[in-house]
């Protein structure tokens, strides 16, 4: 089955989104310490931030790009889903801490590559999965031993909501690796040679150790692609 023409950039706003959180750079979303109450909150609002722009992420790559397998768009209705379940954990536990989602500004990082990779499904797949999420593998576990030193309720109980968020984004990340190979193959592309022109034509962010070597690998990425990173 062949790649058909993408749909072009699309300008309507994010589906879904509601009036909050307000939207800042990234500088300027609060980083606490989360030894205290609000400083885990502002954690666990970020981290529900990015699963709540997760969801659309999905759904958008399910909804944009025609003429793929059926088993494409399995994939990423389930993705949706999953990311779904994962906003619910942590916004049960911002409950729990008197925080809902929306009450601390955001930034739109995530959401603005979608935007970007709309006309082309090589690039969604190389940048959004394989690159800004995947960066999570690489992330939870620095954040979870910070919340293990913590060793609040609260503190382990989001220990335990990470663990359920790392074991499927491993999942979500591979589902990227997969059809970002399969788009290259029908279109006669090296993945691993065409990914670096991606990062530049799209501006994507430069990634910097430490990596998670065994989730990506879990997920798909090659000793190869592996050591393109530490290069």
């Amino acid at each position: 089955m062949g790649v058909s023409p993408d749909r072009p950039p699309c300008e309507l706003a994010l589906p879904g989104r509601p009036a909050r959180p307000e939207l800042v750079h990234p500088a300027r979303v609060p980083r606490r310490s989360p030894s205290t109450p609000a400083g885990l909150a502002a954690l666990l609002h970020a981290i529900a931030h990015i699963e709540f722009n997760a969801i659309n992420l999905a759904a958008d790559c399910a909804y944009r790009f025609d003429a793929m397998p059926p088993e494409f768009y399995r994939d990423w209705c389930r993705i949706a889903a999953e990311e779904a379940y994962h906003f619910s954990l942590l916004a049960a536990l911002l409950a729990e801490l008197g925080c809902a989602y929306g009450d601390l500004p955001a930034h739109d990082n995530l959401w603005s590559m979608c935007e970007k990779t709309a006309g082309d499904v090589v690039a969604r797949l190389a940048l959004v999965p394989r690159t800004l999420e995947a960066r999570g593998l690489d992330a939870t576990p620095l954040i979870q031993e910070k919340l293990r030193r913590v060793n609040s309720p609260h503190a382990r109980r989001a220990v335990e909501v990470l663990d359920v968020i790392l074991r499927d984004e491993i999942g979500h990340v591979a589902a990227g690796n997969h059809w970002y190979r399969w788009c290259c193959a029908e279109r006669g592309l090296d993945p691993l040679a065409h990914y670096p022109v991606l990062v530049e034509r799209y501006c994507a962010p430069r990634l910097h150790p430490p990596f998670n070597d065994a989730a990506r690998r879990q997920a798909g990425f090659t000793d190869e692609e592996l050591a393109t990173l530490l290069a």
